[in-house]
């Protein structure tokens, strides 16, 4: 299975494919595909979602 993120709120779905609304923010989002697929990245602390991928909003604003 493939986890989803939410491009508006940051939520995560586990899904074969990212639904056309979000669960939670019930908006039409952009998801990006946090998968961790390489072996030892991710973790127990964040199971399959690779933590180099995944940003939450507040991270991209502190990047900028």
């Amino acid at each position: 299975m493939t986890t989803w993120k939410c491009s508006s709120c940051d939520n995560t779905i586990t899904a074969e494919v990212p639904p056309d609304i979000c669960p939670s923010c019930k908006e039409r989002c952009a998801y990006v595909d946090v998968t961790c697929y390489i072996p030892g990245c991710g973790g127990e602390k964040s199971g399959n979602i690779n933590t180099e991928v995944f940003h939450k909003s507040t991270d991209k604003e502190q990047e900028a």
